[in-house]
């Protein structure tokens, strides 16, 4: 065998399968963003304040949370595919009755049930990725997964600000297209691909969570994924434009300010699963909370709208590196011969969970001490996750038995 040919037979191609899957993140994505923006001022048309407003868009994330563990028991039970594509359907079934709410009481409980469906999509398709994608290239999968929802995401909400034009229900009428969309091409497209054990062999038991719980990467990667969701999906996304608006006081900095996370997670994603899938996942994780660490935990203390940018600009990069080695971490752990739908969503629960808490306790601090400290206790619980990826064993290469593997 050529040194060409056991390359590619390390690093085989992105199966077409998950390539489908990746498709159906970037339309899902940009239909998640057309009614981001729109959201709140949809809220406040039906003559609520700020606060109510805010909860509409809390719901969302708040029953996420809450139905994660459901979620993950579905997909051991009844299989990935009919539990993403019923997913799909629920948040395009919510946020078409959202379009067409006629109290403020209707918008709260339509909005909150398609977070009940977004976790049944995101968890069968953690699901999913982890039983189609070969060992050697799970980190660049789930690269591409990720950069794809992060590139819709990033179109979403420009396309949204121009579909808002034509009224506030547009965008959700608009996102219950695309979901439809994109149950469709998964259905079809994935109607044929062999998702179970062919029944040939011996079938194994469901990953339970206290199984996993037996294996430290699962721990780390549990630590990690709160404090990403924290740091990253919560902190980053609700604290930092503010900070960005009151230092500065104009509110497109706040806005250049994401943009430049954004695009540096996006950058960084294009070669950190390859990274994950060459020097390991472990060192990649590390990496990513220390880079997190700094990128905001020093935004706090920056006085110039270059250094806030720049800084901005870095922990973007530091979550680009923490999410592929974290999630190739899971799929290992569960390993592509079992489901482990409730393990997945535990650790789903976990990112979710420091997503809601995160922006909370955070703003609590900067209202009384102020928002260097506020970004400084965010760049703690960036490196108390590091303490467990520490002691961590390395998943790469390897079929974790959870029992001994420390």
């Amino acid at each position: 065998m050529s040194a060409r040919t056991a390359r590619e037979a390390a690093r085989p191609p992105i199966p077409a399968e998950i390539k489908v899957l990746v498709g159906s993140a970037f339309v899902i994505a940009i239909g998640f963003g057309l009614v981001a923006p729109v959201l709140p001022a949809y809220a406040r048309s039906f003559d609520v304040g700020v606060a109510a407003a805010s909860v509409v868009v809390s719901a969302f994330a708040f029953f996420r949370l809450v139905f994660a563990p459901a979620g993950g028991a579905l997909v051991s039970r009844l299989g990935e595919r009919p539990v993403y594509l019923t997913g799909l359907l629920l948040v395009a079934a919510s946020s078409l009755a959202t379009a067409f709410a006629q109290s403020y009481a209707q918008l709260l409980v339509f909005r909150g049930l398609g977070g009940i469906g977004s976790t049944m999509f995101t968890v069968s398709a953690m699901a999913l990725l982890v039983r189609l994608a070969p060992p050697t290239i799970r980190g660049r999968v789930s690269s591409a997964y990720a950069s794809s929802f992060l590139i819709g995401g990033m179109l979403g909400p420009v396309l949204g600000g121009l579909l808002a034009g034509l009224g506030l229900r547009v965008p959700f009428i608009a996102y219950a297209v695309a979901l439809v969309v994109a149950a469709t091409v998964v259905g079809v497209r994935l109607s044929s691909a062999r998702l179970r054990p062919d029944g040939s062999g011996p079938v194994k038991a469901p990953m339970r969570v206290r199984e996993a719980l037996g294996h430290s990467a699962y721990r780390a990667a549990l630590a990690s994924g709160f404090a990403n969701g924290w740091c990253n999906f919560g902190v980053r996304v609700a604290v930092l434009p503010q900070f960005a608006v009151v230092v500065h006081d104009d509110t497109w900095v706040a806005g250049v300010a994401l943009a430049l996370a954004a695009l540096g997670t996006a950058l960084t994603l294009q070669v950190a699963g390859r990274v994950a899938d060459s020097v390991g996942r472990r060192p990649l994780v590390l990496v990513g909370l220390v880079v997190t660490a700094l990128g905001l935990g020093l935004i706090g203390l920056s006085g110039d709208l270059v250094t806030l940018l720049a800084l901005s600009a870095l922990s973007g990069v530091g979550a680009g590196l923490v999410n592929p080695g974290q999630q190739a971490t899971v799929a290992d752990v569960v390993g592509s011969d079992r489901a482990g739908g409730t393990v997945l969503g535990t650790f789903q629960m976990a990112q979710d969970g420091g997503a809601i808490l995160g922006p909370v306790l955070v703003g609590l601090v900067a209202d009384r001490w102020g928002f260097g400290y506020a970004f400084g206790v965010t760049a703690l619980v960036s490196l108390l996750a590091v303490l467990p990826w520490l002691v961590a064993t390395e998943t790469l290469g390897e079929e974790p038995r959870p029992g001994l593997a420390g």
